[in-house]
């Protein structure tokens, strides 16, 4: 595992570190933040690369009727500030409930909400393909993991035909699906993806057995074997669309209730520096940070800019700009 790790880092050195953010409006608006402004602000300190959602619950509220408004301003942001995007689609996105159903679609069966779906998602990529900041998209989120969220449907016939839809709709634009767990195994099933995404979360609370902060064990050169094992086995490359830089509060408790004290036992600068660290040391030279709403809501709210500190010092790095 270390030989094919380290082959991996030795064979991607050179090519450049591209560093994005996941950002998701609703979020930040929950912070009492000004979403628009949050996004402007992280462009602000030269982050460059996007990930973002285009949850169906938000993007048809009514059935039929299509509302683009949100996704509209934060593509127009991006187009104006020569940032790039990775657009995320499908039922399974980003954030707590994780799958994002629109409430009139929740008592209908599979068989009569799968195709609206799909009708949606087609919308998604037909309105925004054309879009210079366009640069991929990543299709459902962590689709098979079934003990986080609140997800019922984890058929992988309906992840076919959705890859198949946005393959035929927009052949020009890679498609990432990301991995469900870390164990060191690829990704070899059916719908092979262009590239891999790593989700790679270091310090959590364990509210089932240990009742406290617990840090994954494994080292970064797992991942880098991981990735190198993807590479060797089908040639495709992998991505960290997912590494965690933002607190997460004990107990089940909101961000708005956990004092800076208890978040930063999970995310401290140190913490956050370190994993900008950790990320760069699995090889992967493409990774998307999760957190930059929470940097800035440290900052504006909580009037402790340390995090937005570290990360304005990191985003300086990125090569890719």
């Amino acid at each position: 595992m270390l030989s094919i790790a380290t082959w991996y880092k030795a064979s991607q050195a050179n090519k450049p570190l591209k560093l994005g953010v996941s950002f998701i409006p609703s979020y930040a608006d929950s912070l009492g933040l000004d979403p628009q402004k949050t996004m402007d602000e992280l462009l602000g300190i030269g982050i460059k690369h996007f990930r973002l959602v285009s949850y169906w619950s938000e993007g048809e509220p009514k059935e039929g009727h299509y509302d683009f408004t949100n996704l509209d301003w934060q593509f127009k942001k991006a187009e104006q500030n020569n940032a790039k995007i990775m657009l995320s689609l499908g039922l399974r996105q980003p954030r707590w409930p994780e799958c994002h159903m629109p409430k009139w679609a929740e008592n209908q069966p599979t068989d009569r909400w799968q195709p609206q779906l799909e009708d949606y998602i087609k919308a998604v990529v037909e309105r925004y393909q054309d879009s210079p900041a366009l640069e991929s998209y990543q299709l459902e989120n962590e689709f098979s993991l079934k003990n986080f969220g609140e997800c019922k449907n984890f058929d992988i016939e309906r992840l076919k035909s959705e890859y198949k839809l946005v393959k035929e709709a927009d052949p020009d634009h890679p498609i990432i699906i990301t991995r469900s767990d870390n164990f060191p195994m690829p990704m070899t099933a059916q719908p092979r993806p262009d590239v891999v995404g790593f989700s790679v979360y270091r310090r959590v609370w364990d509210g089932n057995i240990t009742k406290r902060y617990f840090t994954y064990p494994m080292p970064a050169w797992y991942f880098a074997y991981q990735a190198g094992l993807q590479k060797i086995i089908t040639g495709k490359d992998s991505q960290i669309h997912e590494l965690q830089a933002e607190a997460w509060p004990p107990n089940g408790q909101s961000m708005q209730e956990t004092p800076i004290k208890e978040q930063d036992k999970s995310l401290s600068p140190d913490r956050l520096k370190d994993r900008f660290d950790y990320g760069k040391a699995t090889g992967m030279r493409e990774m998307y940070l999760w957190g930059g709403e929470y940097w800035y809501y440290r900052k504006a709210v909580l009037n402790d800019p340390t995090l937005w500190n570290v990360a304005k010092e990191e985003y300086k790095k990125d090569t890719t700009k």
